[in-house]
């Protein structure tokens, strides 16, 4: 019952862009089998929660600097037990940056902005294992935001200029999405 509104979402995101169904397919069958993919000891991966936040004009992105990664990357993190994706988005978004955010859709229903399964290597006892992320698209109330424990630095970053900052295929898939789409 939990997995629902996720499944739901999934199947929304489906909708929109049909050519990542080897995504989709594999995030499905990761949610339909592991009961626990909510929680981060589920070694065999686990559902996290990411935010692409924009500034007022829609025109730059907020980065983190993050520590344990070192590099640059959306802010998100874990679900911690919370099946609520769009709820835990939101809440990364706001404990890592300080600001007041809203989702870019008006929809009644958050809509996933993109998916990715990315692996995380072995740290401090931790297996390596697959982070399932669900990203939702955001909006700052304004640009003042404060650097928390688990970045390095934040960064507002023209998204034009996105790959100046990271190489990573899945940030620059966000921005060719963004770009596209505003």
């Amino acid at each position: 019952m939990h997995r629902r509104k996720l499944q739901s979402l999934l199947d929304e995101y489906e909708r929109h862009y049909p050519a990542e169904t080897e995504t989709l397919q594999r995030f499905r069958a990761f949610v339909a089998e592991h009961e626990r993919c909510f929680e981060r000891d589920c070694w065999a991966g686990h559902v996290t929660g990411s935010a692409w936040v924009v500034d007022p004009a829609r025109q730059d992105v907020l980065l983190t600097h993050h520590k344990k990664l070192d590099i640059w990357v959306q802010l998100g993190g874990h679900s911690d037990g919370d099946a609520d994706t769009p709820a835990v988005a939101l809440r990364e978004a706001q404990e890592e940056s300080g600001l007041p955010v809203k989702f870019v859709s008006d929809a009644a229903t958050p809509q996933v902005f993109d998916l990715d399964i990315h692996a995380i290597p072995a740290r401090k006892g931790d297996p390596e294992h697959f982070h399932f992320d669900v990203r939702f698209a955001f909006v700052a109330a304004h640009r003042g935001f404060q650097v928390s424990e688990e970045s390095n630095a934040l960064a507002w970053v023209p998204i034009a200029d996105l790959a100046q900052y990271t190489s990573e295929q899945s940030m620059l898939r966000m921005r060719d999405k963004w770009l596209l789409s505003h």
